[in-house]
């Protein structure tokens, strides 16, 4: 048996095939992305299976009036688990949904109810969220016989304590549920496994930094989240690929004033912001780091800075540091940031292995703090689909 993790977002579709055996949720033997799925754009799937990458365009020839490219990125996915050989069969499909709320603090079986409730939390998450559940619905229609888990990103910060959790807002409003939520939780949650695994300094101060296109930094004692860097919505904290981050209020008031309306506020907070509206080039860490210019450059050192910053706070909240994780595309390739930021935070004890950390690009698991570093310092690629696959598998006790 295997169950597929999917993340479906806009214009892409992720997905990983994880076996089950001896009880226990085996790494993918198949992983992949449809990408193109935007109006106008072109439907591409690559996948990787038995260490070979394939990538192929979807062809539109035969498309029935009416079938969306989600529809057709389902049929292709579909034929592909069919065709390939040595495949387990499907139990069940496991779905990362951003935000799950207060209702859900842990991963539940998909039912008209859930989707209902899930669909309030939209205007969270609106990059995400309700392309999550449109991904749902879609593959509840494409595998009407499998069971559909949804696992959630808030999840694993649902043991923040309440000083972490509360606004300083009228209590009416924090009781309609307007508190930080925090959220890359199946993110975090892998990370920390491997951490357990690796190293017992897991087990007491932690600081995780997953960066990507969406970016954040969770703090963890006891394996257990206790502070994180986004909040309400996962606009909060860090600058990241087209999303402030960390924004005084007044700064949207001061627009309101100005005729803004609310479409136009989150069109420019989610989509015109961070790396990209401050260098006005690109979005892309890689294509900023290949920019010679001065803009690419300021949004490179200010993306820094604010991960220093935020580490300070982090730290503040653990009151020390014995280990820091880098993960995400940014955080596992970026071997200059990774530097700078520790080189920022040496008055913590952290010291970096300038070879180690060149080496650490893409290449798995990897431990890189000089000897005599008093914080241990990590690079883990993130395996958010593992994560919900194990989710599903001890939702339905199948391991």
């Amino acid at each position: 048996m295997a169950i597929l993790a999917v993340n479906a977002g806009s214009s892409t579709l992720k997905f990983s095939l994880h076996p089950l055996q001896e009880g226990q949720v085996q790494p993918s033997v198949l992983t992949g992305s449809i990408q193109g799925l935007e109006p106008q754009g072109t439907p591409e799937i690559s996948w990787r299976a038995h260490g070979a990458l394939n990538r192929q365009t979807l062809a539109q020839d035969g498309a029935k009036d009416g079938e969306d490219a989600f529809d057709r990125a389902l049929q292709e996915l579909r034929s592909l688990l069919t065709r390939l050989p040595h495949l387990p069969p499907l139990q069940a499909i496991a779905h990362r949904v951003v935000h799950g709320g207060e209702r859900y603090t842990c991963s539940v079986r998909v039912t008209p109810e859930v989707l209902h409730d899930l669909a309030k939390l939209n205007s969270l998450a609106p990059l995400h969220q309700p392309h999550n559940l449109a991904g749902i619905e879609a593959f509840q229609q494409a595998f009407p016989t499998l069971q559909q888990i949804a696992c959630f990103d808030t999840a694993f910060h649902n043991t923040v304590p309440q000083e972490e959790r509360q606004f300083a807002l009228p209590l009416a409003l924090t009781k309609q549920g307007v508190r930080r939520y925090g959220f890359h939780g199946l993110s975090y949650q892998y990370i920390m496994g491997v951490l357990q695994e690796r190293t017992p300094r897991a087990e007491h101060k932690v600081l995780m930094a997953h960066l990507g296109n969406g970016a954040s930094l969770c703090a963890a004692r006891g394996g257990q989240s206790c502070a994180t860097t986004m909040g309400f919505s996962a606009l909060d904290g860090l600058m990241m690929g087209t999303r402030s981050g960390s924004l005084d209020a007044g700064v949207l008031l001061y627009l309101l004033e100005q005729g803004w309306s609310h479409d136009q506020l989150q069109n420019l907070l989610y989509k015109q912001s961070g790396l990209l509206g401050v260098s006005g080039i690109s979005a892309d860490m890689r294509k900023l780091r290949a920019d010679p210019s001065v803009q690419a450059q300021w949004a490179i050192d200010l993306f820094t800075h604010r991960v220093v910053r935020e580490s300070g706070a982090l730290t503040a909240c653990l009151q020390g540091l014995d280990v820091m994780a880098f993960s995400g595309g940014i955080g596992e390739h970026d071997a200059q940031l990774r530097l700078q930021v520790c080189q920022a935070l040496q008055w913590l004890g952290v010291q970096i292995d300038p070879v180690r950390n060149m080496q650490a690009c893409g290449e798995g698991v990897l431990s890189i703090h000089a000897v005599g570093s008093s914080v241990e310092i990590w690079v883990i690629p993130t395996d958010e689909g593992r994560v919900a696959a194990r989710e599903a598998a001890a939702l339905l006790r199948l391991t």
